[in-house]
């Protein structure tokens, strides 16, 4: 990913107001992100844990997402998998994240989910540079096919969030 400003970050918001982009808690100064090693900058807020955000390059343009993270399930189910990375989790570190759609569809309330690394630090999961506490199943794809992958579903979310614009 190419490195950003704080103020190209809080432009690239598309389901939200301007003062809430203003309003966002950065998740470190621009200058400390390793961006060469991100197919996305994630992070939940701070400040207000059921806020998250997704900032990444697509279509030719940066686009940022508000994300809102549901309460923990009460399920009896011991593991499961990030709908973007692949990564296997135990339950209490994946969340179902959900994103008002943009325009006037997300004005109206509409909303779309994934569940995903609860700490959206896919890219980190891919290369080995965090590990999960559950074991994963065997992959014989590349790193290279894994960020292909990672992007490829990242960018189909981001489209139908996108769709109503």
């Amino acid at each position: 990913m190419e490195p950003l400003g704080q103020e190209e970050i809080r432009a690239s918001f598309v389901n939200c107001t301007r003062g809430e982009a203003k309003g966002v808690t950065l998740p470190a100064p621009p200058s400390e992100i390793p961006w060469d090693r991100r197919e996305f900058l994630g992070w939940r807020d701070p400040k207000a844990p059921a806020r998250a955000y997704l900032v990444l390059p697509y279509g030719g343009e940066v686009i940022g997402l508000a994300l809102r993270a549901a309460a923990p399930p009460k399920s009896r189910l011991r593991s499961n998998i990030c709908g973007f990375c692949t990564t296997t989790h135990g339950l209490a570190d994946i969340t179902l994240f959900s994103a008002k759609r943009a325009g006037k569809s997300g004005r109206e309330g509409n909303t779309l989910g994934t569940y995903v690394c609860g700490n959206l630090a896919c890219s980190q999961y891919l290369r080995g540079e965090l590990k999960s506490d559950v074991p994963q199943p065997y992959e014989t794809l590349t790193l290279e096919q894994r960020i292909a992958r990672l992007e490829e579903k990242l960018h189909k979310f981001v489209a139908r969030v996108l769709e109503s614009r």
